[in-house]
Parts: C-alpha cells; sequence; structure tokens
C-alpha cells in the first residue's frame, strides 16, 4: 500500500456547460495535480459532488482519475454512502476497476447509526480488503464517529486512518493518545498545519485544486518539523482558506477555478452558484496571491 500522508486533493468533478462530467477538464485537472507533485487524490468525495453523480457517473470517474494519474500519485476513491450495501457496492466497484489505493468512507449521513451501527458499517467496508480511510464531518453527516469507536477500528488491518473534519486540533490529540500509530488526516486547509503540530500527518485538501503545489509545500514543510515555514506559508494561503467556505463547498472552489479558466462555473442541483459578492471577494483573493489579474482601477 502506498503511504498515506501529505496532500490529498479532494478533487472537484468539472462539468461541461449541459451539466455533463467533463472529462477532457477532469484530465488537465488530475495532470495538473501529479506535475505538481501531489501525494494524492481523493476522487468523487464531498469536493467531487458525490451526491448528485449516477452510479455509473461515480464508477466513470474514478476509474478515469486512475487511468490519467497512471500511478504517480495515491489515488483515493470516495465510496462512501449512508446506505452500507450502497457503499459495499460502491467498494467493489472500485476494486475491480484495479489502482484505487485506498477508499473515503463518509460517516452515514441522515439515519445518524448508534455507535454499534457504526461500527458495523465501517467493519462491512473495511472486510473487502481495500484500505479504508474513515470520514469523521458531523457538520454534513449529523453525527460524530465516537473516539472508542474510532478506537475499535482501528485494530481492524484494513481500517488505516481518519479524515478529520470536524474542526477539533484536540480531537487528532485523543486520537493519537488512542491510537498512537493510527494515521489522522486534517480535512481542513485552515487546520492542516495546528492539526499536524500534533500528530497528523497530512491533509485531504480542497485548496490543493487550485494551489496544488504550495499546499503540498506547506505540508511537506510541517511533515519535516519545518513549523516556521508552514506557518509562514499557512499566514499567506489563510484568507483563501477562509474563502474556499463562505458558501456551501464545493461553490467556492469551482467559482475560484472557474475565475482561473480551469473549469466552467457548472454546479448540479441543489448546489447553485455563489453570490455575485462572494464571487469578488474570491477574485480579490486569488489577485492577491497573484493566481488571476487584478480589476482595472483596482
Amino acid at each position: 500500500m502506498k503511504k498515506i500522508c501529505g496532500t490529498i486533493t479532494a478533487m472537484v468533478t468539472p462539468f461541461d456547460k449541459s451539466g455533463a462530467v467533463d472529462y477532457g477538464r477532469l484530465q488537465m485537472i488530475v495532470d495538473e495535480q501529479t506535475a505538481a507533485g501531489i501525494e494524492g487524490i481523493c476522487a468523487v468525495g464531498t469536493t467531487g459532488e458525490s451526491p448528485t453523480l449516477s452510479h455509473e457517473e461515480h464508477h466513470k470517474v474514478i476509474e478515469k482519475t486512475i487511468e490519467f494519474a497512471a500511478g504517480k500519485c495515491l489515488i483515493v476513491a470516495g465510496t462512501g454512502a449512508n446506505s452500507t450495501s450502497e457503499a459495499v457496492s460502491l467498494t467493489k466497484a472500485a476494486i475491480a476497476m484495479g489502482g484505487a489505493d485506498a477508499s473515503l468512507q463518509v460517516t452515514p449521513y441522515y439515519n445518524k447509526p448508534n455507535a454499534e451501527g457504526l461500527y458495523r458499517h465501517f467493519m462491512t467496508v473495511a472486510d473487502l480488503g481495500l484500505p479504508v480511510i474513515l470520514y469523521n464531518v458531523p457538520g454534513r453527516s449529523g453525527k460524530e464517529i465516537p473516539l472508542d469507536v474510532v478506537a475499535r477500528l482501528a485494530k481492524h488491518p484494513n481500517i488505516v486512518a481518519i479524515k478529520e473534519a470536524a474542526g477539533s486540533v484536540e480531537r487528532v490529540s485523543a486520537i493519537k493518545n488512542l491510537c498512537p500509530d493510527f494515521i489522522v488526516l486534517s480535512g481542513d486547509d485552515s487546520l492542516a498545519v495546528p492539526m499536524m503540530s500534533v500528530g497528523a500527518a497530512g491533509v485531504i485538501s480542497v485548496a490543493s485544486n487550485v494551489i496544488p503545489k504550495e499546499m503540498g509545500d506547506m505540508v511537506r514543510a510541517a511533515l519535516a518539523g519545518d513549523f516556521a515555514a508552514a506557518g509562514k506559508a499557512h499566514a499567506k494561503y489563510y484568507p483563501f482558506f477562509h474563502n474556499l467556505f463562505i458558501d456551501t463547498n464545493p461553490v467556492m472552489v469551482k467559482a475560484a477555478m472557474a475565475l482561473m479558466g480551469k473549469i466552467e462555473p457548472v454546479l448540479r442541483l441543489p448546489l447553485a452558484e455563489t453570490t455575485a459578492a462572494n464571487r469578488e471577494k474570491m477574485r480579490e483573493t486569488l489577485a492577491a496571491l497573484g493566481l488571476v489579474a487584478r480589476m482595472p482601477g483596482v
């Protein structure tokens, strides 16, 4: 298994003007990511708009990501669901196509299972054989994976890491205290460096869709123990990290990429484009970083 650490991009799924998946743009994104030296790509996670992709599209985006990456980085397949049978089906498909290094398994959302249900859900997927990265995101799922459940799950040889998107640095410390060898990844760009200071091994990043090299450099500096350099990069890019979430993810990262001419500004309902004010705020943020031209007179 490839080492799970560093910067793993939670890749957007680009759509063309008609709303169909744009596989040409997908290849351009993957090529840019691998050329920038990114450690991994997560296909069809939340940022990839997994809720509105059909199963056929879901499979094909993962398959094409594997094909385009050509073994140049870790590939994480977003195959989670709030139905265990659906998560199993999606994961089996990823296994069958070959080339996926791990699956990202979100906490089952909406039905809010109890602790034993969570344990059995993740164990069932892990038993399929593909390494599993747990995804703790209570803001979206309505349910946190309890620490004692994380500790139980970490004993399974195929459950290898957890993506922590609960906004808590302390929780990273708590997990590492319970399971010192268990891999923790930040699920928030703005908390990547703080979480790494207490033992996280990297980040599953939204920002790296736009700044893959810069995110990679920041995270590699932190992994090397150079928190002065990592902190300087964090401070520079913090306004961008913040503004990626002034609207529902992935609305703002798609707005940023569209402003840079990388993709069409197309989302699938129920997601919709952001306000003109938010778009202008993102343009200003990108201009301050030299990623787009400033507007005349600014």
